[in-house]
């Protein structure tokens, strides 16, 4: 996600005394045309969630499924990345690209009109395969059109803001078009422009394959992904059903998979996941707080979404124009990230970062009364304006980190701790926000509710309100109320933990990074 990344592919640039040539008016066509199927990528990890409510009434999913519609795009993307960027060196970037643009589009239409549950976690499962296909080709192919290192550096910032954008109007674009159409309608929204990337592609990309690039090995992709989704999926059985023995030897299974998967990479010419850049201290550091910070984001706002919508009533519209504020803070940190680069050191600019992030998550805490939509906007407002430069910073720590001859490597496992760290905030945060109010709820249903009505309230909020639809007053009213407040403290401590996560980084980054200049 730097220009530092690309040292790797640096070495077959003109001599030094010799100007790079400058990029005319079809790169800059050609980088507008990359930047739409990136901001599509992002957008799918949140534009979802205000669709959530219609979802649930129409396929009737359990909460397990539900979980699973939501966040196992995110872990297809994650667990395909590293293999996908290894596709490209062989095969061809652009190449990939529009492969990749084709199942994008056919999996869309396939998840539009899915009638069952499963049906649309099989589609969003083939949307992330193919999603993962986008961040590494599109990422080598600006490094191919741009040789000015000021350009270069200029077209990698509108690379990283259409990433950041994306995910930030996936709620506001859902929001849209679930006012007028059916849920199925925000998946369809990609069909137009993965049209126009097939059309464009071959006249404004160039090609690009590395010849003496090694072969995959198919099998250390597998294993990664068994790897991911088994740990996932046994934490989500734990956390809907309880701990039990079957979950249990799920999360087992699967670390057993990881352990087979990072000895294989110890033994191959060309593994898939370098383990030697792990042997440096401010690599990991920089990783883990790239991870844990699209982990509490993501996390925090698949309940966000569902807070505007069922606690506060408020339409998919309204709902997806109040996401504005932190959409438009999320856009302005990362704009504002190279400057700000420039005038701190990483470790002020990320502990301050993580620090007034904190406050921001605190400020959440705060739900539950009259003025629930400033607290939330003044929030999410606060978090996403501190939080949105650390990506950068530590992406550019991550990579130049590493030595100049894995710096390839590098790029890939930052971009995969990313999406994976979304996609796991979205899963146990969300399955722990479940927990929570499976717990609060337990005792605070009103009078005269029936044992199977309780039962299905019991399984999460949005069962709750579409279970007690057909109830009598007053015992509607007040158990949707009590269903809320359950809801709201649930809320509030997912926002506590974000908090306080925020501030773990933060003391991490002052004790591990303090040498770092």
């Amino acid at each position: 996600m730097t220009t530092v990344g690309f040292e790797k592919l640096n070495k077959k640039l003109p001599n030094k005394s010799m100007p790079p040539p400058k990029a005319t008016r079809r790169e800059w066509i050609g980088l507008a045309i990359i930047a739409l199927p990136c901001l599509l990528y992002s957008m799918d990890l949140t534009v979802l969630n205000l669709a959530i409510p219609s979802i649930v009434a129409d396929l009737h999913p359990t909460s397990t499924q539900l979980l699973w519609i939501v966040d196992i795009y995110g872990f297809f993307v994650a667990g395909s990345l590293i293999t996908m960027g290894n596709l490209g060196d062989r095969f061809g970037r652009r190449k990939l690209l529009m492969i990749g643009a084709v199942v994008f589009g056919l999996a869309s239409i396939f998840a539009a009109f899915a009638n069952t549950p499963n049906m649309l976690i099989l589609a969003r499962a083939c949307l992330g395969i193919a999603g993962a296909t986008l961040a590494p080709s599109t990422l080598s192919l600006i490094r191919n059109m741009f040789h000015d290192e000021v350009e270069r550096t200029r077209a990698i910032s509108i690379w990283i803001v259409s990433f950041s954008l994306g995910g930030a109007i996936g709620p506001l674009v859902g929001g849209i078009l679930l006012e007028k159409f059916w849920w199925g309608s925000v998946f369809l929204v990609s069909l137009p422009v993965m049209v126009l990337l097939l059309l464009t592609a071959p006249k404004l990309l160039p090609e690009y394959r590395d010849e003496n690039a090694g072969q995959v090995d198919h099998w250390s992709a597998l294993l990664s992904l068994v790897a991911i989704l088994s740990i996932i999926y046994g934490l989500k059985q734990s956390a809907a059903y309880g701990t039990s023995l079957s979950a249990t030897l799920i999360v087992l299974f699967g670390l057993m998979v990881a352990t087979i998967f990072v000895r294989r990479q110890k033994i191959l010419t060309y593994p898939l996941m370098d383990l030697r850049l792990f042997q440096n201290s401010h690599f990991n550091v920089a990783l883990v707080i790239y991870t844990l910070s699209g982990f509490i984001l993501f996390g925090l706002f698949v309940h966000l979404a569902q807070y505007l919508q069922l606690v506060l009533h408020l339409t998919p519209l309204i709902a997806g124009l109040w996401t504005l504020p932190w959409m438009l803070g999320f856009v302005f940190g990362s704009m504002a990230a190279p400057n700000l680069a420039q005038r701190y050191s990483p470790i002020k600019l990320m502990t301050t970062g993580l620090v007034i992030g904190a406050v921001g998550f605190a400020i959440l805490t705060q739900l539950g009364g009259a003025h629930d939509l400033a607290i939330i906007v003044i929030g999410s407002s606060i978090f996403s304006l501190a939080m949105a430069p650390i990506f950068t910073v530590a992406t550019e720590m991550i990579i130049g980190s590493a030595p100049p001859e894995r710096a390839g490597s590098a790029a890939a496992i930052s971009e995969t701790c990313g999406e994976l760290g979304g996609a796991l905030g979205i899963a146990i945060l969300g399955s722990l926000g479940i927990m929570l109010y499976r717990y609060l709820i337990a005792d605070a249903f009103p009078e005269g509710m029936s044992t199977e009505v309780m039962e299905h309230a019991k399984l999460s909020f949005n069962d709750a309100v579409n279970a007690m639809q057909p109830l009598a007053e007053p015992i509607k009213s007040q158990a949707i109320t009590k269903a809320g407040e359950a809801f709201t403290r649930a809320m509030q401590c997912i926002a506590a933990i974000a908090a306080m996560c925020s501030l773990v980084m933060a003391a991490m980054t002052l004790k591990f990074l303090k040498h770092k200049k």
